[in-house]
């Protein structure tokens, strides 16, 4: 079944590759040449770097050659959605405008009738032959240059400006999550919640100090890191992640799926060294309400997955509970144990539009703050970008809480 799999997915991509290179470089061309040469280069390289990126990522290859494939193979990755999606759409439009092109008449050309010449006088001159005329374009090559032309225009905007709004930095969200178990004391406890930064062979040191000049511009009580801090080893990104000694708050961690495929007990002592507390399957009592975390779903394979009752039990009850807790879908849990909020990434709000459609279904809640229970749920989009640092309607943000006091 796997085999078969495999075969499929092979199958598909192949064929969507060859549509693509079809639409816009053979039906674009009258013939053979360099430029559909170029394309099927073009097409065919990128998907290599792309796939290669990938698997350096995976396999721990060196820094240098990770860097190398990653930008131009992820935003390949990304590009070649967009012009996959539009050319898709602009069948609907290809029709339209051919038929809109037949219905045009050819203008008409008066004819200049000749001057009488009178007897006797001499004959003028004929007038010289006019410059040959290049031949129009079919109507067929001509819309399919004319769809081409607005489709990779179209893709290549949408990939630069969701590039540049990752590489920027994230916005600031603001939310109130009203809680009935929280004393008065606590009224507008602001917690910044971060997760899903993604440090890697793209997003690296600079991009780290953003994120930490937003969390401390909010000035937080405590700072909450919901897990994929990092796609790669400490060796390779312990220098981009040193700007988290630089937070002012209180900081606290718990893995994500991520950090499992990185080395996670060395991510958790590197994230200890730099001033964060990791919170593995564990509780710490603030002043006014309980703060717990528990790994990540991933951590399984490994032996150190999610354990919801060393973190949470013997606690007091009557005490609000805070849960960090990566993924979404440990809220069920959360909700068994009495949680009053846990606070989620892992979705990225779907990164890559229609990716969200994709995320939806497998998370309970995609973005946003939801009711389960009597167990709210807030998943944060996140803060970085995985694979192309590109969002498409996914703006990332870090959100700070505000926690309400129903006693207030």
């Amino acid at each position: 079944m796997v085999i078969v799999f495999v075969v499929l997915v092979l199958a598909v991509m192949v064929t969507a590759n060859w549509y693509v290179w079809r639409r816009l470089f053979r039906d674009t061309t009258s013939g053979p040449g360099w430029v559909r040469r170029a394309g099927a280069a073009l097409v065919a390289g990128g998907w290599l770097m792309a796939f290669g990126a990938l698997v350096a990522e995976r396999t721990g290859a060196p820094f240098w050659l990770q860097r190398v494939l990653a930008w131009p193979g992820f935003l390949w990755l990304a590009l070649s959605i967009y012009l996959l999606l539009g050319l898709l759409a602009g069948e609907a439009v290809r029709p339209l405008l051919r038929r809109w092109l037949e219905r045009r008449k050819p203008a008409q050309v008066p004819v200049r009738q000749a001057e009488p010449v009178p007897v006797g006088a001499p004959t003028p001159p004929e007038p010289e032959d006019p410059a040959p005329l290049v031949a129009a374009p079919s109507r067929r090559l001509f819309v399919s240059r004319v769809i081409g032309g607005a489709v990779a225009t179209a893709a290549v905007g949408t990939v630069g400006v969701g590039t540049y709004g990752v590489l920027n930095g994230p916005s600031v969200k603001r939310v109130t999550v009203p809680l009935a178990k929280l004393p008065r004391a606590a009224h507008g406890y602001r917690i910044a919640v971060v997760s899903d930064i993604h440090l890697g062979p793209v997003l690296g040191r600079g991009f780290a100090q953003r994120v930490v000049d937003t969390i401390n511009s909010t000035q937080p009580d405590i700072v909450a890191v919901v897990g994929d801090l990092v796609d790669g080893s400490v060796k390779d990104l312990g220098p981009a992640a040193a700007p988290l000694t630089r937070l002012k708050a209180p900081a606290y961690f718990v893995t994500g799926n991520h950090e499992y495929f990185s080395g996670a007990e060395q991510w958790v002592e590197e994230v200890r060294r730099l001033g964060l507390l990791p919170l593995e399957n564990a509780r710490t009592e603030l002043p006014w309400f309980d703060l717990a975390g528990v790994n990540d779903i991933a951590g399984e394979d490994e032996g150190q997955g999610p354990d919801f009752a060393k973190a949470l039990g013997d606690r007091d009850p009557a005490r609000a509970c805070v849960l960090l807790a990566h993924q979404p879908v440990q809220i069920h849990d959360a909700v068994e144990h009495g949680v009053d909020l846990q606070l989620s990434g892992h979705t990225h709000g779907g990164q890559l539009w229609p990716g969200n459609l994709i995320a939806a279904g497998a998370n309970p809640t995609l973005a946003g703050l939801e009711r389960y229970g009597d167990t709210q749920l807030y998943v944060s989009r996140g803060a970085g970008a995985w694979g192309p640092p590109t969002r498409v309607g996914a703006e990332s943000d870090i959100t700070v809480i505000e926690l309400a006091s129903k006693q207030a």
